[in-house]
């Protein structure tokens, strides 16, 4: 059984996305360059070596004017295409046809010549969206939040170090503190790295957090009552040292779609609050499945707990082999 548990979240883990640090759904991105001529860039996440069959819509006006180009990246399908944009932009909209089928989301960035950038989100239910000639602040709002929580539900590595800490721990007031911490040191370095005044490489960062959760898996392997570990006596402080490096990854990931001009505050602090809704939901979750575990069936927490352990130390140390060699 406890096997069989290790190998299916081990499965599970392979599966993801190594690349655990990029977002999950499509991504667009159109920029203009002069009065008429404007970069389109579309990026398409592979799955089982396959893309959602995935057509830019144009606001009307606008045609792409040249070859496209296409690329293959480690997760995804990358295009750009040069556009001719005869009149504004404004009040047009941009999309994606067969986004119904494809069943994705897609991050939409539009940055025209001096006026704000914009980010917008298109589901299978609105493929299209409007281009407003100014983004309004609550739409920012709710597009980056969606964005965090999307982040913390799909950015796996972000997701399995705190499942470590509801397997780590015993009480609520235990786990909220230690995943508090974790927020308020991912939120300096996120505002940090993102306002400019601070900056870590990419590669090493990506190595180390998978590094902290391979610690952590370990730590819940080795837990034991009568000798309490720093990782449970004070999980706050560990929390949080590791916490100032994830932040690091939420940074990079938020880099990928950038920041509207005008309204940076608010989509930090949406994006934030995205990340901390995904990490509660998470956790509640995770807590509500151990305490009826304990309620109706006792005998089998220690070998799922440990099964679980085993399966994210492993997903870990893959991470972790990859991420050192480059990969």
């Amino acid at each position: 059984m406890i096997r069989w548990l290790a190998a299916l979240l081990l499965s599970l883990g392979l599966a993801a996305p190594l690349a655990a640090d990029t977002l999950r759904p499509a991504y667009v991105e159109l920029t203009q360059a002069d009065a008429t001529d404007w970069r389109l860039v579309w990026k398409l996440p592979v799955q089982a070596d396959l893309s959602p069959d995935l057509r830019p819509i144009l606001p009307a006006g606008c045609a792409i004017g040249g070859p496209v180009i296409r690329e293959r990246g480690a997760a995804a399908l990358i295009a750009r295409a040069p556009v001719r944009c005869t009149r504004a932009v404004a009040g047009g909209r941009i999309g994606f046809s067969g986004l119904t089928q494809a069943q994705t989301d897609v991050i939409v960035r539009v940055a025209p010549l001096g006026r704000p950038v914009q980010t917008l989100r298109l589901t299978p239910a609105a493929p299209t969206a409007l281009i407003a000639a100014r983004p309004g602040r609550w739409a920012v709002a709710h597009s980056y939040f969606v964005i965090g929580v999307d982040h913390i539900l799909f950015g796996y590595d972000h997701l399995l170090f705190v499942l470590c800490f509801v397997l780590l721990l015993r009480g609520v007031r235990r786990i909220v503190a230690a995943v508090t911490a974790f927020t308020l040191a991912h939120s300096v370095t996120l505002i940090g790295t993102t306002l400019g005044s601070m900056h870590l490489p990419s590669a090493p960062v990506e190595s180390v957090i998978a590094l902290s959760i391979l610690f952590l898996a370990v730590e819940v392997l080795k837990r034991d009552p009568a000798a309490p570990r720093l990782s449970e006596r004070a999980p706050w402080i560990v929390a949080f040292g590791f916490g100032l490096l994830h932040g690091f990854g939420f940074a990079g990931a938020l880099g990928e779609i950038g920041l509207p001009e005008g309204e940076v505050p608010m989509a930090l602090f949406a994006f934030n609050l995205g990340v901390e809704a995904g990490q509660v939901a998470v956790v509640l979750v995770a807590a509500m499945t151990l305490a009826l575990l304990r309620r109706w069936a006792a005998k089998w927490e220690r070998p799922v707990v440990r099964a679980a352990a085993y399966g994210i130390g492993m997903v870990a140390g893959v991470w972790f082999i990859e991420r050192l060699l480059g990969g």
